[in-house]
């Protein structure tokens, strides 16, 4: 197949440290091109790929809530992609909605994946309000909780995300800490994490990465609690580092309090063998299997459920958790999943 991807314009791909979308972007081109697919990515140009690179801007814009403010240049950066669409099989958004309404008219499918929330109160109704005008094209939900927030949207599969488990380091035995990963957003659930380690003497270690536009919640909220000590705080790190994070953690902590479509946070940790313990919130149930890879706390339990949970995580199995993330979300599983809708789009494409 003739395949572009397109990636949002914010950061390279795959991206240097945070940034979901666009390791996710990353791993499936490499993996597409892997099985011998004619694949073009379009991304900023210091992307790096085996695929054919196609760029509008030399270097990403930024992935500042700030920057994504400016509509006219992630458009021109779609516009690139959608002008050449006669070149392509099909074509995979990974865009922001803006990528959305393009698509209408042209000759080759495009498909979208969104990798934020649907729900009301959790994206802008601009953005709700364009895809449902948009519903008749195609979307892949990234989980099964992801289409709650927008049901009526044509859904052709749901394809969970994936990693490379084998960049993760496996470690059987953990230190004596719990860890928070995550960028510092209300929703995100770090103040809930320190105070779970607070309430149990225990050490938590914070991996961070900070949003200009949520510097005041944390320097309100979080950074009170930084003391070296007992909260640390290691700012956004590197992939080796927060590896070895993962792997000396007793346990990782995910209390979010919206509807996540997917948290490779979650898959990562477990990748390393240490478990999840999180809030039945988003696709939390979809991806932490209660009792087998971690705990599954209903939120109305609050802190008292999660420190429950730490309580009970020596019932884990460590070797469980990496075997599990090894079956579900390897990056191989993925990559066919998107393979097998690729056809199954460009077959009822082709017979309209």
């Amino acid at each position: 197949m003739r395949i572009a991807q397109l990636a949002p314009p914010y950061l390279p791909v795959p991206p240097k440290q945070y940034g979901g979308t666009e390791r996710i972007v990353s791993l499936l081109t490499e993996g597409l091109v892997a099985r011998g697919h004619d694949v073009t990515l379009f991304a900023s140009g210091d992307s790096i790929t085996s695929a054919t690179l196609s760029s509008v801007y030399p270097a990403a814009l930024g992935n500042s809530g700030l920057n994504k403010g400016d509509d006219a240049k992630p458009l021109v950066h779609y516009h690139a992609c959608y002008a050449r669409a006669s070149e392509f099989d099909i074509i995979h958004s990974h865009g922001q909605y803006l990528s959305v309404p393009g698509a209408e008219g042209l000759r080759t499918p495009v498909v979208f994946t969104w990798h934020g929330s649907f729900y009301p109160g959790e994206t802008a109704e601009e953005k709700r309000a364009l895809l449902q005008k948009y519903k008749h094209l195609r979307y892949i939900s990234i989980s099964d909780n992801q289409r709650g927030g927008l049901p009526e949207l044509h859904y052709v599969a749901t394809v969970y995300n994936a990693l490379d488990v084998y960049a993760y380091a496996f470690s059987r035995h953990a230190s004596d800490y719990l860890l928070w990963v995550g960028r510092v957003s209300p929703k995100k659930g770090a103040l809930d994490a320190i105070r779970v380690a607070k309430s149990l003497g225990i050490r938590l270690e914070m991996a961070a990465a900070i949003d200009p536009i949520d510097r005041p919640y944390f320097d309100e909220q979080i950074k009170p609690h930084i003391d070296g000590e007992r909260v640390v705080y290691h700012g956004e790190v590197g992939h080796d580092a927060l590896v070895e994070l993962y792997g000396g953690a007793v346990a990782t902590l995910y209390p979010i309090s919206w509807h996540e479509p997917f948290g490779l946070v979650m898959v990562e940790s477990m990748a390393c063998g240490t478990p999840v313990i999180a809030y039945n919130m988003g696709s939390v149930s979809e991806i932490v299997r209660d009792g087998l890879n971690g705990f599954v706390v209903d939120v109305s339990a609050g802190i008292d459920g999660l420190c429950a949970a730490v309580k009970r995580i020596t019932e884990i199995d460590r070797v469980a958790c990496r075997a599990d993330v090894k079956v579900r979300f390897h990056t191989d599983r993925m990559v066919l999943d998107y393979e097998k809708a690729y056809e199954t789009i460009i077959h009822e494409h082709t017979h309209i």
